[in-house]
Parts: structure tokens; sequence; C-alpha cells
């Protein structure tokens, strides 16, 4: 019997959480994963007691024509890193591995060649998150390690989005 990989089992595990997203642009799944252990999970969606964009029908940013990866202020949802890394313990989370994935919510496929935003990934290297595993297939997925966003700081580049 053929086991599916560690990996995509846990990326399996974030796409799933990204089944409870709310955003109607893009729906992300997130998981920590410490010793082989879930830590917490977190999915894109409005804070706690705030309506949730699928409630109000539609998408400030998008009503706006706003491109990805820019104005997040306009943006009502809690992105999924930082959501599972607020469910989380800065113990839990020293030296841990990042998992996520991102659905299309029209369409129901795994969108590739996404990435953390500049918010999420100051969020990430501050809670000590060693590496970060981003699905683009059903079976294929990119390494980031966390020392490479710190080292390579892309903040200094003036370029916006990702």
């Amino acid at each position: 019997m053929e086991r599916v990989s560690k990996i995509n089992y846990y990326l399996d595990i974030a796409q799933t959480v990204a089944e409870r997203s709310t955003c109607l642009r893009k729906n992300y799944g997130a998981i920590i994963v410490k010793n082989d252990s879930i830590v917490s999970t977190g999915y894109n969606g409005a804070p706690r007691g705030r309506k949730n964009c699928s409630d109000i029908g539609y998408c400030m940013r998008e009503k706006l024509n706003i491109p990805r990866g820019e104005r997040y202020e306009m943006c009502r949802s809690v992105h999924s890193e930082a959501n599972a890394i607020i469910a989380a313990s800065r113990e839990q989370m020293l030296d841990a591995e990042l998992y996520m994935t991102c659905i299309d919510p029209a369409t129901k496929e795994i969108v590739g060649g996404t990435n953390s935003c500049a918010m999420c990934k100051r969020m990430i290297i501050n809670a000590g998150i060693k590496r970060v595993y981003i699905r683009d297939t059903k079976d294929e997925y990119r390494t980031v390690e966390v020392a490479d966003w710190i080292e390579d700081d892309d903040s200094l580049t003036g370029i916006f989005g990702y």
C-alpha cells in the first residue's frame, strides 16, 4: 500500500481547513505542526463577531479593483497564517512548520504560486516558525525556509504584491 507523503498529508488537512474560509476572492487554510502534532489551524475570514464577506455578499478589495498583495487594510479578513499563529503559544511555534493551501472559491481548484503576504511573513518570522510548505498542485508544493525571508528582506525592495 502506498501512503501519501507526510507533507502532502498536512497540506491535505490545510486544504480542508481552507473550506471554512469566508473570503470571496481566495480561500486559504493553514496549520502549524510541531513534532508531528498539529498545534493550531487557521483560515481567512473576518474577525470574530464581524460579518464576513460571504455574509455581506461582496469583497471591498474586489469592488475597488485592488490587485492581489496590495492594500490589505481594505480587507475584512484575518489571514489564515495569522489566525493559526493567534491560536498557538509561542513555545508551540518555535521551530514548528506551517502548511498552507489556497483554493479558488468559484472553481474549488487549488491555486498554485501563492505566498504569504508581507504582514504574514513578519508574523511567521516573529512566531519562530522555521519552515513553510505551500501547495501548488495536489502533489506539488514549495518549501520556504523562514530564514530566507529574513536574509532576503523583500520589504526593502519597494515592490508591492507577491
